[in-house]
Formats: C-alpha cells, sequence, structure tokens
C-alpha cells in the first residue's frame, strides 16, 4: 500500500517563495515495503553528506551543518516514518523547518543546495495527480467512487443519491406500463432510465463541481448513453469502463480508471502541444529558454511545460530574466529550469512537469505567454 502525503497547489508555492541562505533539497526513491526501507535510508546519510560539504564550501557556519545533520539523523531513526512511504521522498530544509513530502511518483536521486528550494520534481505529482471521481451506474445501484493516489478507493456518501432506477421513479419496477398506461416495453424503460439519469446527476452534481476532477462513467448501455445525454458535467470523461459496476469493488473500478486517466493526461498533452504551436502565430507561444525566462521573469507565462528529469545549471537575472549557464552543480547556482518554474508559479501561471518526450518543441520546457513578450 502506498502511504503518500502530496502537497497541494498552495504548499508548492509557499515552497516556491522560500528564499533563504542554504536551502536543502533532497529527492530519493522508496519502496512502500517496510523491510525494503534499509537502502533508502542509506541513500539519505550519502546525500547529507553531500550535501554538507557544499553547504561548507558555500561558507555556512558548523552550526547550520549541524542542525541539517541533527534534522536528518532523527528522521533516518524514526521507524514510525520508514514503516509507511510511497515511491519517492522529497525533504525540505531551511532555517530549521524540515519538510518531507511521499509521492506515488518515482523520482530519481537528486541533491540541490541554493538559497531557494529544488521544487520541480514535486511538480510531477500535481501536474497529472491520479484522481478522479467514478460513476459506477446500474438499473440496480449507483454508486459515487472517489480514486486517489494516497487513500486509494472509496465509496463517497451521497446525499439523496437514488439506491436504483425503480425506487428514482417511485415504481416497484422500471420494466412494467407506466400509470398512465402509456409507457411501455422499451420506450418506458428508457423514460425512465432518463429520470433516473437525472436524479443521479443532480445528487452528485454538488459534490463533483467545483472540483476540478474528471468523472469517469462505469456502466453498460443503455444506462451509458441516457446519462451522457442528461449530464452537462463538463469533465465527464469520454471513455468508459464497460461492463456490469455492480461485480466490481471500489479498488478494482480504480484499477481500471488509472488507465482511463492516462488517456485523458495523454490527450490533454496532445491538446496542449497543439495550442502552443497556434500561439506562435500570435507572439504568445514559445520553446526558446531565453524567451521563456524573459517571460517569467515579467510575470507573462500563462502555461508552462517544464522537463521533470532535465538540470540546467545556471542562473537566471532577478531583473531582466537574462540566464547565465554554468558548468557546474553546486550551492553557488541553481537550476534555470527550476527557477523559471518557480517564477511563473508565483505569478499565477499554470506550470506541468512532464518527461522529456511530452515537451512540446523537445527542448527544456514550453510556454504559452499572456501577451506578446
Amino acid at each position: 500500500m502506498l502511504h503518500t502525503d502530496i502537497p497541494t497547489p498552495t504548499s508548492i508555492r509557499q515552497l516556491a517563495a522560500v528564499r533563504e541562505p542554504f536551502c536543502v533539497s533532497i529527492y530519493l526513491p522508496t519502496s512502500p515495503v517496510p523491510t525494503e526501507s534499509e537502502p533508502s535510508r542509506i541513500e539519505l546519510r550519502n546525500q547529507v553528506a553531500a550535501a554538507a560539504r557544499q553547504l561548507t564550501e558555500a561558507g555556512a557556519g558548523r552550526a547550520v551543518v549541524e542542525e541539517l545533520e541533527d534534522a536528518i539523523a532523527d528522521l533516518i531513526q524514526d521507524r514510525q516514518f520508514w514503516s509507511y512511504l510511497s515511491r519517492s521522498l522529497a525533504i525540505f530544509h531551511y532555517s530549521g523547518h524540515l519538510q518531507t513530502f511521499r509521492v506515488p511518483n518515482v523520482l530519481p536521486s537528486v541533491l540541490e543546495v541554493a538559497d531557494r528550494l529544488y521544487i520541480k520534481p514535486l511538480l510531477r505529482a500535481i501536474t497529472f495527480p491520479q484522481t478522479a471521481f467514478v460513476l459506477a451506474l446500474s438499473q440496480n445501484a449507483a454508486r459515487l467512487v472517489e480514486v486517489s493516489p494516497d487513500a486509494g478507493a472509496y465509496v463517497v456518501d451521497v446525499p439523496g443519491l437514488p439506491a436504483d432506477a425503480a425506487s428514482a421513479v417511485g415504481l416497484p419496477s422500471i420494466s412494467g406500463r407506466s400509470p398512465s398506461g402509456r409507457l411501455q416495453g422499451s420506450e418506458g424503460q428508457k423514460v425512465r432510465l432518463a429520470q433516473y439519469s437525472r436524479s443521479v446527476d443532480a445528487a452528485i452534481r454538488p459534490l463533483v463541481t467545483g472540483s476540478g476532477l474528471p468523472l469517469i462513467l462505469a456502466t453498460a448501455e443503455p444506462l451509458n448513453g441516457i446519462f451522457r445525454g442528461v449530464s452537462a458535467y463538463p469533465l465527464l470523461a469520454a471513455p468508459t469502463i464497460e461492463g456490469n459496476p455492480d461485480e466490481r469493488t471500489p479498488e478494482e473500478l480504480a484499477a481500471v480508471a488509472r488507465p482511463v486517466l492516462d488517456r485523458l493526461y495523454t490527450a490533454q498533452l496532445g491538446e496542449l502541444s497543439d495550442l502552443i504551436e497556434a500561439r506562435f502565430s500570435e507572439g504568445r507561444g514559445a520553446t526558446d529558454l531565453s524567451d521563456i525566462a524573459r517571460a517569467a521573469t515579467y510575470g507573462a507565462i500563462d502555461t508552462l511545460v517544464v522537463d521533470i528529469d532535465r538540470k540546467i545549471p545556471g542562473y537566471v537575472d532577478e531583473a531582466s530574466g537574462a540566464i547565465t549557464f554554468d558548468d557546474e552543480d553546486d550551492a553557488h547556482n541553481y537550476g534555470v529550469v527550476d527557477e523559471i518554474a518557480r517564477r511563473a508559479l508565483l505569478s499565477g501561471a499554470r506550470v506541468l512537469a512532464v518527461r522529456a518526450d511530452d515537451v512540446p518543441g523537445g527542448g527544456p520546457a514550453a510556454a504559452i505567454t499572456r501577451f506578446a513578450v
């Protein structure tokens, strides 16, 4: 079982706003299996030793180094903590503060020492959060299941959700003749299923609206087409989990929903790539890193896509956004792409961290700007 504490967009912006001398950011892969935690602890000890050397070389006093070493030593000795992990661990230490996040993404081992925190790898966890609602809908039952990487899957208590189609229309069965005698057979059944679908849609709408989460429908025909015809939820996913959902547990529905989410995210990236290409003709699309850095400095970025893995040591001028590249990756510089992402986040931009093959243009970053820069 994965145990995660994924940062919210607000907490990531708070991390992005930190500007303190001698910030230490550590990422390392972990295992959710408690008996496999020792290699991660050994790796963390190695990372702290390397961080201590970088801090000393950057002029940090012994008290600063000891503060880091003591904080990590306490964490390493916390057996309870190491018994409940996910696939990666992010650790941030600055000015006496120690923050950790357990994330479901597999991240490589990274150490960064600078005057700001290295947050770009953490963005992956909120770019594609693997969270959604699944509506398991049949004539005999309706369930709203929330799927998430940290809590797994569970049935949401929905006030007013009909128990089944018959109770939604106030009849013992939806296959018989209506009280007026006019509706019968397949025609009457479809009308009642439409009434049932509208009742279900009305019940779940207050919960799903405003969540920003996709709604994946698990059902069979004719309910699939009928519910889609009455629902106006804009994030209702096109793919359907087919078959009788009554035969699947929440965990089984979640397992089938995750590949659907992957397809949705792939489609979103494709649409975003097309949009960036279209914005070039308006002077609002950028794939050149220097152009993107200037736009981030001026607060002009609307949407930014960055390569989650690529590190480019250097500096971004505070006023002009001009980039100075560096060959060394040490405490005297920081990742240029990460700094661009940090500035974009703090100006309210949407920032997505993806794998290299998914960055439009094939470079370390791509952007849509709010205006021509």
